[in-house]
């Protein structure tokens, strides 16, 4: 077999703050109820259609977030696997 530790996931509050930005968009999109209306309209478009368009941008910035955190974390772990 292999020499190397064996590595176990471990949960941390940064991870629970990942899976947050990860799962948040999926939850908002897939509680349809929640926007399946027509006011308030902005610039004339309907409330379903722009919340949903609301979400791109918002989803950007969220995995953006849990991709420089996963970063961050992943640093850490080879700076402690080190000492």
């Amino acid at each position: 077999m292999s020499d190397a530790p064996e590595v176990r996931p471990v949960v941390t509050p940064v991870r629970v703050v990942i899976a947050a930005c990860l799962v948040a968009p999926f939850v908002a999109m897939l509680w349809v109820s929640s926007y399946a209306k027509v006011d308030p309209t902005f610039i004339g478009i309907p409330f379903f259609y722009w919340y949903q368009m609301l979400w791109v941008l918002i989803s950007t910035a969220l995995t953006m977030i849990a991709y420089k955190l996963w970063q961050r974390d992943q640093r850490a772990r080879k700076e402690g696997a080190r000492s």
